[in-house]
């Protein structure tokens, strides 16, 4: 499978926002075994570092991104996913263009803690604790 995750899911691992953390840094955990293949968009960590810049050191900002880059794959972005994203019925332009990265990359799901910000996705939306239900019945 897969999946790529939302950049509000990172977030959730990197400032350890509860309720989400734990969930969400299983997920990590699980595509570094192999359970499934992480992707995250091009634009994610940029957004996490302006996202997070007040709340953790430059350092310790980019080696969170360091290890993000080596535990995921990153989905490019590029002039159609950005057009198609405006056209997009996901009424923000970020979580647009996301949806818009993985549809192009033929991904298969999104993971989200903010599952109603993409009510109008072509694709499967999970939070992380019902991928980690998903990838558990999956398991012989």
């Amino acid at each position: 499978m897969r999946v790529l995750l939302d950049t509000d899911v990172l977030l959730d691992v990197i400032l350890a926002r509860a309720p989400f953390v734990q969930a969400a840094s299983a997920l990590l955990d699980l595509s570094e075994q192999g359970a499934f293949e992480a992707y995250i968009c091009a634009i994610t960590p940029l957004n996490i570092c302006y996202i997070a810049r007040k709340a953790q050191s430059s350092g310790a900002l980019k080696q969170a991104i360091a290890d993000l880059l080596r535990k995921t794959r990153v989905c490019s972005i590029n002039h159609s996913t950005l057009a198609s994203a405006l056209t997009s019925s996901i009424n923000d332009y970020e979580d647009a263009v996301q949806h818009a990265c993985a549809v192009a990359d033929q991904l298969d799901a999104i993971v989200t803690s903010k599952v109603d910000d993409y009510k109008n996705a072509t694709l499967p939306i999970f939070t992380p604790t019902d991928l980690l239900n998903h990838l558990q019945s999956q398991q012989p």
